[in-house]
């Protein structure tokens, strides 16, 4: 399958490339400047905000202090009327970096290496911020606090508004089987902060530790990061299945990306993809059964939080052996 981003550019790459050097991604240069900026006292206090532009705080080697990078979007917030002169950086938008990797001190930003969020963004001051702030590479409408995509068949989705560029993400996830990395687009998928111990991650390493070659029904898969982590711990098959088709295109992205080739289903009713010991549906997972004819010996359920989870489970308990709540 190809991978293709939806802007059309090749924001899409295998993760093994990702990864050389990912240690080094946000590693400042011997000559990058220290952001100096106090993130709870108004921007317009601390500096004139005329003189920020891409020069402001910049290094040779091409990359900015966050700080400095999220003082350059707020002054273009500002200007356009988004936000006063009393704003600062902690109240000016949600730094979404990409690829999302822990670190232990505050990221240097390369161009294209952050995605933004705001409640309060209009479209002209994101297509400023687009073509001015060089590491910026899409601006989303939204508010953190709301979870994106759909709880279930009866509820109905929620995503944010792409407001300009692109918000293709890459999340760096450490496992016990080695690091993946997952796609999303950041308006439908939901933001999870990047982590040096993923607490999902730890779950699932337990109840795979009980079986030599399991088969695993991914539930609710979401962009498919715990089905893609069971096909790198070597189980003998992973059946990946998320009502959101959203989702399900992403998986199908994270799949390529990691390694494990895509085929397009054929007439199979319900199948959506499959390749080397997997398969991809797009379904409610009450109405699985109809389709699967066989017991899984792990079934995992990874619904949004406040779901009420007693139909998944009764459901995947028809499908699965062992059903697994993360």
């Amino acid at each position: 399958m190809e991978m293709r981003c939806r802007c059309g550019d090749k924001c899409i790459r295998p993760i093994s490339e990702t990864l050389k050097d990912i240690e080094l991604f946000y590693k400042p240069c011997n000559n990058c400047k220290i952001g100096k900026i106090k993130k709870f006292s108004p921007l317009a206090e601390q500096i004139n905000l005329d003189e920020i532009d891409n020069y402001f705080g910049s290094c040779k080697c091409g990359k900015r202090h966050l700080d400095i990078v999220i003082s350059h979007v707020l002054k273009i917030m500002i200007d356009e009327g988004v936000k006063n002169k009393k704003a600062n950086l902690r109240n000016s938008c949600v730094p979404l970096v990409t690829p999302g990797y822990p670190t232990d001190s505050v990221p240097y930003l390369p161009k294209d290496s952050l995605v933004i969020l705001s409640n309060e963004m209009d479209k002209r001051c994101a297509e400023r911020i687009i073509k001015e702030v060089r590491e910026v590479s899409g601006v989303l409408k939204g508010d953190i606090r709301k979870i994106v995509g759909i709880k279930d068949s009866d509820s109905n989705p929620h995503v944010y508004e792409l407001l300009a560029g692109c918000d293709l993400r890459c999340d760096i996830v450490q496992t016990p089987y080695g690091a993946l990395g997952i796609y999303k687009y950041q308006r439908e998928i939901h933001i999870e902060f990047p982590k040096t111990k993923s607490p999902k991650i730890e779950i699932l390493e337990k109840v795979m530790e009980e079986y030599e070659k399991p088969t695993v029904l991914d539930c609710t898969c979401g962009p498919g990061t715990l089905g893609i982590a069971c096909l790198k711990a070597n189980a003998q098959k992973v059946v990946f299945n998320d009502i959101w088709s959203p989702a399900i295109e992403i998986t199908l992205i994270n799949l390529e990306a990691n390694g494990f080739p895509v085929k397009p289903s054929g007439s199979e009713e319900g199948l959506i993809a499959s390749g080397d010991k997997f398969e991809v549906y797009s379904m409610d997972i009450r109405e699985l059964a109809n389709y699967l004819d066989k017991k899984f010996d792990i079934c995992i359920i990874d619904t949004f939080p406040g779901v009420d989870t007693k139909e998944f489970v009764e459901a995947a308990g028809k499908l699965g052996k062992k059903v697994v709540l993360v």
